[in-house]
C-alpha cells in the first residue's frame, strides 16, 4: 500500500514537472515580450519627446479647434530637409522633399501629394513669390506650413521634419527596402561625392545611401517623376516598417531617427495613429501636381492652376472639410 502511494506521488510529481516544462518556455517568451515592448515604448517616448517642437504653433488657424488623430481626419506635412553635404545652405536648410498626406479614418485611406521643390508659389513670411523649398530656409517648418496652407487652402495639422542623415539610417535599420529603379543612374552620395552610387534598372533591395540617391536624382526625367519616386520610397519604408522584420528592428529604427527629426506631434498624438494604421489594409493613393517649366531670373516650376484647384478640392473632400 505504501509502495502504491509512493508510486502515485512520483507520477503526480512527474506530471507537475511536465506541466512546468511546457509552461516555462511560454513564461520566458511572455516575459521577454513584455520587457521588449516596455523597452520599445520608453525608447519611442524618449525619442518623440526629444523631437517634439514646442515652438511651432499648436493647431491650424484653418481649424475651429485642435484635432485628435484617433477621431478626426487629419493632415501631416512630411518635410525632407537637405542641409547639403558640400553645398552651403542656411541653418534651416532647404526642403528637398515635401509630401502632404491626408488621413481619412473612416475610409482607412491616405492621400499623399508630392510637391515639386521648384514650385513657384507665394511665401507669406517673405511676402514674395519664389521656389517653395526656399520657405524652409527662410523660416523653417513654420514658414513652410504657412506657404502650404496658403497654396492649398487646407489646414496642416501636424508636420514631421527629417533630414537625410536619418533617412539613410532608417532604411539601413530596416535592412533595406525594395523599390523599382526606373533607369540606370550614377548619383552622388550623402557627402556629395560625384557618381558614388551606381544603380541598374529593375526591382531591387536598396540600402540607405542607394535609396537616398534614387529619391534625389532627377537627371534623366523631371521634378514630377522625382516626386513620384519619393512617394514609392515612402510607401516601401512604411511597408517594411510594419512587416515582421520592421517590428523586430523597431528600436533600431527609432534610434536612427534620433536627433534628425522634429515634429509638432506629441508622443500621445503620434500613438493616436496606431489604431488607424493597424486595422487591416490601408489604401495609399499618390497624387501629383501638373505644371510647366518657367524661366525668369532662375528656373521655376509653374503649377497648372486648373489642376491645382482639382487637387485642392480632392484634399478638402478627403478631410471632409
Amino acid at each position: 500500500m505504501d509502495q502504491m502511494t509512493t508510486r502515485q506521488q512520483r507520477k503526480k510529481r512527474k506530471k507537475r514537472r511536465r506541466k512546468w516544462l511546457l509552461i516555462t518556455p511560454f513564461l520566458i517568451v511572455f516575459t521577454i515580450a513584455i520587457l521588449y515592448l516596455a523597452n520599445v515604448y520608453f525608447t519611442a517616448k524618449s525619442t518623440i519627446d526629444n523631437a517634439h517642437d514646442s515652438n511651432t504653433r499648436s493647431g491650424s488657424d484653418l481649424r475651429d479647434g485642435l484635432v485628435d488623430p484617433s477621431k478626426d481626419h487629419v493632415s501631416v506635412l512630411f518635410i525632407g530637409v537637405d542641409r547639403g553635404g558640400a553645398r552651403e545652405t542656411s541653418s534651416n536648410g532647404l526642403s528637398d522633399a515635401l509630401i502632404l498626406a491626408t488621413f481619412n479614418k473612416d475610409l482607412k485611406s491616405v492621400k499623399m501629394l508630392s510637391i515639386p521643390r521648384d514650385s513657384y508659389v507665394y511665401v507669406p513670411m517673405r511676402d514674395t513669390y519664389t521656389k517653395i523649398n526656399h520657405a524652409h530656409a527662410y523660416g523653417g517648418p513654420t514658414a513652410t506650413i504657412d506657404t502650404i496652407e496658403h497654396l492649398f487652402e487646407i489646414p496642416v495639422d501636424y508636420y514631421v521634419s527629417v533630414n537625410f542623415d536619418a533617412f539613410i539610417d532608417v532604411v539601413d535599420a530596416l535592412n533595406g527596402i525594395k523599390v523599382e529603379v526606373p533607369y540606370e543612374l550614377h548619383e552622388m552620395d550623402s557627402n556629395d561625392t560625384k557618381n558614388a552610387i551606381h544603380l541598374l534598372p529593375g526591382m531591387q533591395s536598396l540600402d540607405g545611401e542607394e535609396a537616398l540617391a534614387l529619391a534625389r536624382t532627377r537627371k534623366m526625367d523631371s521634378d514630377l517623376e522625382r516626386g513620384k519616386r519619393q512617394q514609392l520610397i515612402m510607401t516601401a519604408i512604411f511597408d517594411k516598417a510594419v512587416s515582421m522584420d520592421g517590428v523586430i528592428n523597431v528600436n533600431d529604427v527609432i534610434r536612427a531617427v534620433g536627433d534628425n527629426m522634429k515634429t509638432s506631434m506629441t508622443f500621445n498624438e503620434m500613438t493616436s495613429f496606431i489604431p488607424f494604421l493597424s486595422k487591416g489594409s490601408i489604401n495609399i493613393e499618390s497624387l501629383n501636381l501638373e505644371g510647366h517649366d518657367l524661366w525668369t531670373d532662375a528656373y521655376y516650376f509653374e503649377l497648372d492652376e486648373v489642376h491645382l484647384e482639382e487637387v485642392k478640392q480632392e484634399l478638402k473632400d478627403h478631410l471632409e472639410l
